[in-house]
Formats: C-alpha cells, structure tokens, sequence
C-alpha cells in the first residue's frame, strides 16, 4: 500500500476511521433561506465522502442562532426544522464509508455584528425568523470596530449556551452524524472565553486560567452526555493565535492540556480571525511553505496522550505519511485540496498521485465565497455544480472540435471535449502547453502552478487528443481541419502605456521579466499595481532587487481576489516595497520613471522600468476564426482579462455544450 502510516486506520472513541485523512470543517453559503443545508450542499460534503476521507466536518453548525451567528448563511442546528436536511448531509457522506462529523459553534461577540453580517453583499441580516432580533454577546462588553454594542454575556445565558451545545450535538448524532466537533479555536466563543486578551471577567468565568477555561469544560461535558460514552468528539483549538496581543503557543499547549483525555481528538490550526494578517496564517496562502502550521500541532502532541490533528497548507502525500510516521500528528485534515481534488485519498492510495490536482492556495476559493457567498476554484470547475454534472450525459453527436490555444482554457476545453467522446484537435503557436503562465516557472511561490500546468499537459497527452505544437491556426488552416466546432481560446498580449521612452532599451513588460528576472538591475519600477505587478514586485524583492510599484488609481487591483491580496500585502511589508498611489506614469528616461502624483511631478530612479498594465484581448485573431465552423465559442483571455478560475469554468461549460 502507498503511504502506510496515512492509509493506516485509526480508533477514536469506539469508532475506527479508514485513514488519517480528515476533511476540514468546511461552511457552504448556498443553502435555503432558512439556512438549512440544499441538495448542491450534500452533493458538496458527498463527493469528499466518495473520494475516500476517513471524516468528513460539516462545518459551521451555529447551536444558538439568536446569540451565535456571524455571516448570513450558517446551518441552523437549533431549529427542528433542520433535521431533514441535516439528515440528507449526513447519509450522503456516510453511505461512501466516511464518518459525518458535524461542527458546533457560537460566535460570541462575532454573532450579529452589521459588518460581518452584511459583507460584502450588502446589509443583508442573519436568517432569522419573522420576529426574532439577534443580539450580540460576549465574555465582556464591548464595541466592534463599527460601533456596534456587545453585551457582557449573563451567567443564565452562558448556562443556556452550554445547553445549546448538548441539544445540538443530540440532533446531529440523532440525524446518523457519527463524530462532534466543538469549535473552540480562530476567536470564536469559546476562543473569547479561554484568551486572557479578551477575557476579563473577574467572576467564575474569567479571572484564572481555570475560570477562562470553564466554559470550555461545561460543553464538553454537555456535548459527552449527550452523545454518551465512545461516541468520538474533537475539539478544534489554535494552537497559537499568531497576532500582537493573542495568546501564543506556550498558552496554546496549555489549553491543549487541559482538555486531555476530555475530549478524542485535538485538532490543532491557528490564528484568530481578530488579528490583521492572521487570517492567510490559518488558511496559509501561497507564499508559506507546505505544511506551516505543523509545528503547533507537534509541539502540542509532546504534552497530551489524545490523538492529536493538523491541518493547513497540507497537499503532498510524502509530507503528510512524514507527519504520521515521525510522530508530530495522528490525523492529517484539509480543506482546500478536497475543494480542489476530493478523489485526493482514493487517488494517492492507488499510486496516482502525480494525477492529483495540488491546491495553489491562491485563495480564490474564500474570495468567493466572502464577495457572492458561492463556492469556486481556480482549477476544479465541478465545484460548486455538483448536482447539475450528476445529470451529465455523453455528446448526443461526437464532433470534431478545433481547440485554437494551449494555455489553461485551452487544455481545459480539450479535455472535457475528449472526455464527452469528441474527436479533438489542439492547435497551440508555442512549442509547450502552458500558455502565458509559463513564463512564471522560475517563481517559487508558483511551484503548484506549474505542477497544475505540467499535470493538465500530462493528461493532455494521454487522452485522446490530437495536439499540434508550432501551430498557429490561421482561417485557412481551420477551414482545412473542417471542424464541426472551434474553441478559441487564443489569449491576450500586454497593454503597453502609450507614454515618451515606453520603448527604451531599460524597459520591459511583466512576462519578459518573469522569463528572464536577471536581466533587470537592482532598482526597479512597476508601473501597474494589479496581481500580475503585485506578485512580480514580490518575486523580485525576494531575488533581492528594490521595488517600487506605480499605480495611477487610489488603490491597488485585487482582481476579484481579497483575500490574496491580503497576503500579497503582507509580502510587500515584508520587503519593504514602496507603493506609490494616485500617481501616473509620464516618461521613461534612461535613469528611470518620471510620473505625476499627489505632490506633483516626482522622479523614481530605476535601472528597469517594467509594465504591467493589463492584457488587450486578441479579439482580431477570434474575429477571424468566427465564421470557419458551424459552432464556434471563446474563453479566458480573448474575451476578457481573466484569472485562472474564469477560464477553467468557461472552458469547462463551453465543452460540454458541444453536441448537446
């Protein structure tokens, strides 16, 4: 068997779990107005079941919704309504032999709180019923950041909270759930309790380390007699709250301590929501290393005899066998790879790991979800359409189908279309697959890029698709091929600003640099501060050059990606990287940029200036392949300037339709 030490089972409480790969707690934002969980839902935690995950976390189950929601769509396990659904959720997953396990919390001083429940969607309101007011509680009064009042929690409620926790984990257990959960870590309630930073009670509830832990303790012990003797119940903790003012990892261990023996699993992650920054900490962007947050998971195991489990930045099998194997974790938990592959277990157990799709942690996922509550990847085009492929069907007609462009539209269209029986031709200019993004090959940060790149070829290559490098499709060439259908997904070429010196020998565009970062000196500008800017400034700061990113708006481009540009931003700190807003590029002279901003004209010395100022699609090459096959379609980048997730989705939907 491949990777013993992650395949082998493990016994937590009475029940024995197939391996050591646990699905994370997960939310989903696309359920019924009443909050309970809809069929794209079940469909959702299915398929991590059926790709062969020991466990499965259902995550944000609120057990008080008056007190204890945050954001506009989390399962109301409080309402006997919900029993259906939740039922639904949790025979899907265990049916495929996973264990259902389901996430209790109650977000405290979080819940109710405007900001965070209106979004960024506007000032929608929890889903509450018709006469019901939420009000906002937490160990001590308090304001948010908006000013919104948050009530010391009064001890009838915190019994009555504790309770909560019982009857929640009742209900799930009574809808085939086979393992609790309890959130007690990224600064929720119980969080809130437990940390000295937030805590100042001076009654029973706060005061001691005993006092702060007290609630913790009582729904523990509500959660046990509800579920009984052997039923399996984790407790999810951070390890260390990663922010100026939290609680660190010695204090971490301390909680993980005294829990011991209270609870089956500890599952150890980190970081507190509360703290700026943290957040691309507990969901580790792309710029951290695999498997970051081990280190509290195994600094915590040498202090407890429970099992103890890690999680974050956790996609390659040797790691993860490695973290079983030497002792630093018993269990291995991800979110985002199972987003991104749910066949991930079945896939490594079988020995095909080099066809698993990695995680890039580009954050688009949460992206996503924050800005249109709807679940999406960059390079899994299936997720958050589960219910509509379980209808899919095979080409009524297999066609012909001219695939115009190798980069990830176009591989992405290929496969599909090869997938639904057609007969597949891919034309591709370059002598490589890959596209515009192969000129970022150099940058370590993109190293799972380039492994999504190199996989996607690497399944080009053995489905049956006829692919043509060193071609560039001209309308006589596909008049020729005599195509039934054309994909064009040709791309884009880099707007170049139309300003004195652009053309200079010290001037360069993005991808040219990518290619070749040594042929820029040690001081260089940017002009642009979108992604493709953002993430070049970062790589060269990293090769040790002096960065200066020129934006001429008053912010910089996130490209529909808040939370990478939250990482990028810490980046960018990290190196000292001087960003300039408000400020228009005017000329390129031989010792640099001259621009125009808040404060006048102003000169930046540079070796190289490089742009980076967006990409004009090719729309004559599209306009002139139009009319050379009965059905014709483009994507990605010769539509619009697009990011990864774009064009896998359009290339994904526009294959399939062929044929229909």
């Amino acid at each position: 068997m491949n990777y013993p030490h992650l395949f082998e089972p493990i016994q937590l409480g009475k029940t024995l779990f197939r391996n050591r790969i646990f699905a994370s707690p997960t939310g989903h934002h696309e359920m019924t107005p009443d909050c309970f969980p809809d069929a794209e839902v079940v469909a959702f935690y299915e398929h991590k079941a059926m790709g062969g995950s020991a466990s499965v976390c259902v995550g944000d189950c609120i057990v008080d919704t008056l007190t204890g929601q945050s954001h506009v769509k989390q399962i109301h396990i409080d309402d006997p309504l919900v029993v259906p659904s939740l039922t639904a959720v949790a025979t899907a997953i265990s049916r495929h032999g996973a264990v259902a396990s389901a996430e209790l919390s109650h977000d405290g001083k979080f819940s109710h709180v405007p900001e965070l429940v209106g979004g960024l969607v506007g000032e929608y309101g929890p889903c509450l019923k018709p006469g019901q007011v939420g009000e906002t509680y937490g160990p001590v009064e308090d304001h948010s950041p908006g000013g919104h009042l948050i009530k010391e929690m009064p001890e009838e409620l915190i019994y009555h909270i504790i309770d909560c926790f019982g009857k929640a984990a009742a209900v799930a257990k009574h809808c085939g759930f086979g393992m609790i959960t309890i959130h007690g870590g990224h600064g929720w309630l119980l969080t809130q309790f437990a940390s000295p930073f937030v805590n100042k009670r001076t009654d029973q509830w706060g005061g001691s380390f005993e006092n702060r832990m007290r609630l913790t303790y009582a729904v523990i012990d509500s959660v046990r007699k509800a579920v009984g003797p052997g039923f399996p119940i984790e407790f999810r903790m951070s390890g260390d709250e990663c922010f100026e003012g939290g609680y660190d990892l010695e204090y971490g261990v301390k909680i993980a301590k005294a829990i011991d023996g209270k609870v089956d699993l500890i599952h150890v992650s980190a970081g507190n929501h509360e703290g700026p920054g943290t957040f691309v900490i507990t969901h580790p962007s792309q710029y951290l290393p695999d498997g970051c947050n081990v280190k509290f998971a195994a600094e915590n195991k040498k202090h407890v005899k429970t099992p103890v489990a890690t999680v974050g930045a956790l996609s390659d099998p040797e790691l993860m066998d490695e973290i079983i194997a030497s002792g630093k974790a018993d269990v291995v938990q991800m979110a985002r790879e199972l987003l991104v592959d749910p066949q991930f277990p079945n896939k490594v157990r079988r020995g095909e790991g080099d066809d698993v799709h990695r995680c890039m942690r580009c954050e688009t996922c949460f992206s996503y979800a924050f800005t249109n509550r709807y679940h999406r990847c960059a390079i899994n085009p299936r997720l958050g359409t589960y219910v509509d492929d379980k209808f899919d069907i095979p080409a009524a007609k297999p066609q012909t189908v001219l695939v115009v462009g190798g980069g990830v539209g176009g591989m992405q269209a290929a496969l599909t279309a090869a997938e639904r029986g057609h007969k597949v031709i891919l034309c591709e200019k370059s002598d490589r697959l890959g596209g515009v993004l192969n000129c970022e090959r150099g940058v370590p940060f993109k190293k799972n890029l380039v492994g999504y790149l190199d996989r996607q070829a690497k399944l080009v290559g053995k489905a049956a698709i006829d692919v043509r490098l060193n071609t560039e499709v001209t309308p006589e060439l596909a008049r020729e091929l005599r195509p039934d259908a054309i994909i064009a997904a040709v791309g884009a070429e880099p707007v170049k600003p139309p300003i004195p010196g652009i053309d200079g020998a010290n001037v360069k565009s993005a991808a040219q640099v990518y290619d070749d970062p040594e042929s820029v000196g040690k001081n260089v500008v940017i002009l642009g501060g979108g992604l493709v800017g953002l993430e070049l400034a970062i790589h060269l700061g990293d090769l040790g050059r002096n960065v200066t990113v020129v934006e001429m708006l008053d912010h910089l481009n996130d490209g529909g990606n808040l939370i990478l540009l939250q990482a990028i931003d810490t980046q960018l700190k990290r190196l000292g990287t001087k960003i300039c807003l408000n400020t228009k590029a005017v000329e390129v002279g031989a010792k640099g940029l001259v621009a125009e901003g808040p404060e006048g004209k102003v000169t930046f010395d540079a070796d190289t200036v490089v742009y980076a100022a967006g990409q004009r699609p090719l729309l004559e090459v599209v306009k002139a392949l139009s009319d050379c096959a009965p059905t014709f379609s483009y994507l990605g980048d010769c539509r619009a300037p697009r990011v990864i997730a774009d064009a896998t989705r359009e290339a994904y939907y526009m294959a399939r339709d062929i044929g229909r």
